[in-house]
């Protein structure tokens, strides 16, 4: 399935460092003609990083979509009853947000946005970047991938010897486990190399 004119939410969390990455993806998005509107954790929206200001990204989502990002649980709310997105994914997914996801806590903008998205029975595709994701997180994703409706793009270990436990999804394969997912199916295989 095709990407053009989908309405697609694109919800950034934590993970600054993957910022670059998913950024390029969001152009590409925007490019191949989706419909995008941006929305930002808490984290996301309010610490600055030695990869970029919370501000800057924040206009830059709004430069490239030509939509204000949700800031908000209240704006988020909309997502549900307005059966806004035909997808929503979570990008950079981390392990606070998998953890809260997997176990039902909706204290954030992008949590708020990606329970209203779901009880829509459409797909939400998560796109991880989480040091602890073979830790203690490691439950938590398991049970993220027997969900209903929930999809990963396909990763991997980013640094086997410094971070054993640390999984980083592969950030150009965004679009084609969109088209994937949008058809109901898990893209394969998902631990990639």
């Amino acid at each position: 399935m095709e990407i053009n004119e989908k309405n697609i939410g694109i919800a950034f969390t934590g993970s600054f460092c993957t910022y670059k990455k998913s950024f390029a993806e969001l152009e590409n998005l925007v490019a191949a003609g989706a419909r995008v509107q941006t929305i930002f954790s808490n984290a996301a929206q309010n610490i600055d990083s030695r990869f970029g200001e919370a501000d800057s990204f924040i206009k830059r989502a709004e430069e490239i979509t030509g939509k204000k990002p949700f800031l908000t649980i209240k704006e988020s709310e909309v997502v549900g009853p307005s059966a806004m997105f035909d997808l929503m994914v979570i990008m950079p997914c981390t392990g606070n947000t998998v953890a809260k996801l997997a176990n039902g806590i909706t204290d954030s903008p992008v949590l708020m946005a990606a329970k209203a998205h779901l009880r829509n029975e459409k797909p939400l595709v998560l796109c991880i970047a989480s040091n602890d994701a073979l830790g203690m997180n490691m439950k938590n994703i398991g049970l993220l991938m027997n969900a209903k409706n929930i999809y990963f793009v396909p990763f991997s270990q980013d640094d086997p010897e410094k971070k054993p436990n640390s999984l980083v999804a592969h950030f150009e394969k965004l679009t084609d486990t969109i088209k994937y997912a949008l058809d109901g199916k898990q893209i394969q295989p998902v631990l990639a190399v």
